[in-house]
């Protein structure tokens, strides 16, 4: 139409698109209010897609479909960036709060080891931050996260649903399967900084625990054994093992003083 002072129409047939297209004028929202919180929500959680966005968006109650996410966020420029290098602390996370009860707060943290054949075998360790009880200690060749979910349930059907879950950011606590369950039972999940494991203080202490008293005092002929001796140590460790940062008590009986306390808080209330 500009260089050959065609008319529309003819220009139109020439191309193979209606005319009403073409005079289509394209309207969409600018979408300021989304879009500001989609770079917040993105520099929280750098390591996550549009897709786990679209998730979290979905859970604080924006009504959008992942094509429209898809295409604001490539409009503002956002990604995950590819790791290179050394590991390196990004930016700061917002400090989490001191559990002052049972099952406020749970730690979560992977341990690995290996049978005496020379396979490898994971420990998936979940630890209740207040009374330091270990709350499991699943062993086993693969854990994904769909079956660290299926763990998570377990342990809450006899204890009920934490308030807060800690974690690093592996794949495993940052897949779609985690995600959902978090949505699904209300939970709050709060990730540590990359390269800050102390941030998981309470979990990692176990870690060491573990490993020097278990692990390192034992050959593992199978995945069996590696299972029984692991579950028996825990066992001691939460109903025999002082603790120092306890006052001398073992987190079973921390625990159970914990819940005298609120019984008889309640009732002088």
């Amino acid at each position: 139409m500009k260089e050959k002072s065609y008319s529309q129409r003819r220009a139109c047939a020439l191309a193979g698109i209606d005319p009403r297209v073409y005079r289509r004028q394209l309207v969409r929202p600018e979408d300021g209010e989304l879009r500001k919180h989609l770079r917040e929500l993105s520099g929280e959680r750098r390591r996550f897609g549009y897709r786990r966005l679209h998730i979290l968006l979905r859970r604080e109650g924006w009504a959008l479909n992942w094509k429209k996410l898809y295409r604001l966020y490539r409009e503002e420029g956002l990604t995950v960036r590819k790791r290179g290098g050394r590991k390196r602390a990004l930016g700061t996370r917002a400090p989490i709060a001191i559990p002052q009860g049972p099952n406020q707060r749970w730690s979560l943290d992977f341990v690995s080891d290996s049978l005496s054949d020379g396979r490898r075998f994971r420990i998936l360790c979940v630890i209740d931050d207040f009374s330091r009880e270990c709350l499991a200690t699943v062993v086993d060749t693969s854990l994904s996260g769909h079956r660290v979910a299926r763990e998570l349930d377990w342990i809450s059907e006899a204890r009920g649903h934490p308030c807060m879950v800690v974690s690093d950011n592996g794949t495993e606590l940052t897949s779609n399967a985690i995600l959902k369950w978090q949505e699904d039972r209300k939970v709050e999940w709060h990730y540590i900084a990359p390269g800050k494991p102390m941030q998981n203080g309470f979990v990692e202490s176990f870690n060491g625990r573990l490993r020097d008293e278990c692990l390192n005092e034992h050959l593992f002929a199978n995945l069996r054994h590696a299972r029984e001796l692991i579950s028996a140590w825990r066992v001691d460790y939460n109903h025999h093992r002082p603790h120092t940062s306890l006052d001398g008590l073992t987190p079973w009986e921390y625990h159970q003083r914990s819940k005298e306390d609120q019984t008889l808080n309640r009732a002088n209330l």
